[in-house]
């Protein structure tokens, strides 16, 4: 259901509880244990800490994200490449954070399910009657049977279940409220965390301070899908009901913090004590009869969480590949609900890093040092594109200077101190980010390499000579429509090898020759084309302009455009063979797909040799042009072409007398 950005709506605020603030949501799960561990609890810490966390929430989440960055919207539409289309006009370079924070965002995706649903089942701990020890295998198999079923469940899509999500989550948002609320009590001297000045003097004075920000920063990961989940929800619905979720968060976190204060204050919670006690920070709020109902609750909004992680993926896959920043691959549409698709691929690889993530780390505590680190990435990303959206937008220098500053300031601050973690696990986000970046950076590159030596061709100089191969009937028609992709932006130019096809390589005659271009546009919905009659009723060109959101099921497509043009009578698709044009049977359509590989004569750079082996190597792996486009394969050809982008040039060759 697409929600306008313009009209909040109880139903829209539901949506957005549902489908936004899973991860953010969940941060109480794990956060305050972070904390803790390995510290003892006293004042100075859990003050100083909460009043991190709450200045955090205000600065990171509500200013920065639900303040500025929602202003960024793409005809309604959010997230790093909806931003990167709005200003990568502006400056080139802008790519690679578009890219970095992309990859960053795939990274999160993958680690978001296991500590969320992890953090949710541990609370089983609590219950001794279960007999579920440290070092166990029981909550290991249940996080790995709930993320089997989740992510086979995923072909199958949320249409059904969707609209449970979001009276659930207000569920848990209450639960957390009610919860914080009772423990509020514990111990007043709490609320003195408000005040900005504990955090500062926290950081300055305590031992440690800065590198616990690190555990800090997760209660504010899921603030980019705030901005992701935009198009779903709208601007109204996400302000208005973040009001709401930021209040049971921090009523929440106080709760935790005045229940630690009053019941282990100046007690170490070393790993051993803590196992000890059975010391979890977010269960002990509970009642022991609630643990049960609790336990499950917190499973499923892990679960949704891990569902908007997953969806978002998916989103950012589609629109990478629509950018030109990620191999074609298959996607599929479960339901008929706007957003709702499925890319078969990611979802498996998704299921394999979770479940590797899952057995690598076991538990939610030792997770929490490769959680945060891909996020705050991101964050960093969309700070740069988002400073250059306020210059296009004439934002006075002062302003974005200051917002710069700022941010630079305290994302680097925060990812100095994740970096403290880089070797407890940090580095298998870093690996799976930088694995998703290569790919996309290959896959650019290697555009740009191909494209320095793609020869285009007036259109002009060779009409005369395709016509002339139209009406020679000594040779044996290939067919009564041609239609060949052609990547040419200006319409009075054609790519050389299509020439070099229709003339050279095995003369092609035809009745009509159509040539298709599709321009992906860096508005998101735009499904639009343009007809040129070249030479009427004999050479048509077709332009595309379809928005990055959008499938380009071009057969579906040009076949519409045909019936519009029949319609208005600009053009005979009726077969020119006289036994089939007497009883009216339209001709045959063949498209012709161009497809490449890398020739042996090329003198390329060694890094450009490594960049255009890997991306042929991705080509191979990925879906092929003529699938990507929604062709009928039964109407394509596809013909092989050697790339030569740097041919060789000193072949020391020399002749020989007898």
């Amino acid at each position: 259901m697409k929600v306008s950005t313009n009209k909040v709506s109880g139903a829209g605020l539901i949506i957005a509880l549902g489908i936004i603030y899973g991860d953010i949501g969940t941060s109480p799960l794990y956060v305050f244990n972070a904390i803790i561990n390995d510290r003892g609890v006293d004042e100075f810490l859990i003050i100083g800490a909460l009043s991190c966390i709450i200045w955090t929430l205000t600065l990171q989440t509500t200013l920065k994200y639900v303040v500025m960055v929602l202003k960024a919207d793409n005809r309604g539409e959010g997230g790093t490449f909806a931003l990167y289309a709005l200003v990568r006009r502006r400056k080139k370079w802008l790519v690679i954070p578009a890219m970095i924070g992309g990859a960053s965002l795939l990274a999160d995706g993958i680690i978001t399910p296991p500590i969320s649903i992890t953090s949710a089942i541990e609370g089983l701990k609590e219950l001794p009657s279960l007999g579920i020890h440290e070092g166990s295998n029981t909550v290991v198999i249940i996080v790995l049977s709930i993320l089997a079923v989740f992510f086979f469940m995923q072909q199958f899509g949320t249409a059904s279940i969707g609209s449970l999500f979001g009276p659930i989550m207000f569920i848990w948002f209450t639960m957390l409220l009610v919860l914080g609320f009772v423990h509020v009590f514990d111990d007043l001297a709490i609320f003195k965390a408000l005040n900005p000045y504990y955090a500062i003097y926290f950081l300055k004075n305590y031992d440690g301070g800065f590198w616990l920000l690190g555990a800090v920063f997760l209660c504010t990961t899921g603030a980019e899908a705030l901005y992701s989940d935009l198009g779903h929800c709208g601007r109204g619905n996400i302000r208005t009901s973040w009001v709401y979720v930021k209040f049971c968060l921090i009523i929440h976190y106080f709760g935790q913090g005045a229940y630690l204060l009053s019941h282990y204050g100046n007690l170490k919670i070393t790993p051993e004590v803590k196992n000890s006690l059975s010391i979890n920070a977010f269960y002990d709020l509970m009642p022991q009869w609630f643990i049960i109902p609790g336990v499950a609750i917190a499973t499923t909004a892990a679960i949704i969480a891990s569902q908007a992680m997953v969806s978002g993926a998916f989103t950012l896959i589609s629109e990478a590949m629509r950018l030109n920043l990620w191999p074609k691959l298959r996607i599929r549409y479960p339901s008929e609900a706007k957003g709702q698709l499925f890319v078969p691929v990611i979802n498996f690889i998704m299921f394999l890093g979770c479940t590797g993530v899952v057995l690598y780390f076991r538990e939610s505590s030792r997770m929490e040092a490769a959680y945060g680190l891909a996020i705050i990435v991101t964050m960093l990303a969309t700070t740069l594109l988002f400073a250059n959206y306020l210059v296009l937008h004439r934002v006075k220098s002062a302003w974005i200077y200051l917002f710069l500053g700022l941010y630079l300031a305290i994302e680097t601050g925060y990812l100095v101190a994740l970096l403290v973690k880089f070797t407890h696990g940090g580095y298998i986000t870093l690996i799976i980010g930088l694995i998703m970046f290569l790919v996309m950076y290959t896959w650019y590159r290697s555009r740009k390499i191909k494209n320095r030596y793609v020869e285009f061709v007036r259109m002009e100089h060779y009409i005369p000579k395709i016509q002339e191969l139209s009406n020679d009937k000594s040779i044996p028609k290939y067919a009564t429509h041609l239609v060949y992709l052609s990547s040419a932006n200006n319409p009075n130019e054609i790519e050389h090898k299509i020439i070099y096809s229709i003339l050279n390589k095995k003369p092609k005659r035809a009745d009509i020759y159509w040539f298709v271009h599709v321009d992906t546009l860096d508005d998101p919905y735009t499904c639009e084309y343009k007809v040129e009659h070249i030479i009427p009723n004999d050479i048509i060109r077709v332009d595309f302009k379809l928005g990055f959101r959008m499938e380009p099921r071009i057969n579906l497509m040009f076949r519409k455009v045909v019936e519009d043009l029949v319609a208005n009578k600009e053009v005979n698709i009726i077969s020119r063979y006289e036994s089939l044009a007497s009883i009216g049977t339209v001709g045959d359509f063949q498209f012709i797909v161009s497809e490449k590989y890398l020739s042996q004569d090329n003198d390329l750079p060694f890094l450009e040799r490594i960049i255009m082996k890997i991306y042929f190597w991705l080509k191979e792996h990925s879906l092929s042009e003529e699938k990507a486009f929604g062709l009928d394969l039964a109407n394509v050809t596809v013909e092989k072409f050697p790339l030569i982008v740097a041919p060789v040039s000193n072949l020391k060759l020399k002749r020989v007398e007898d």
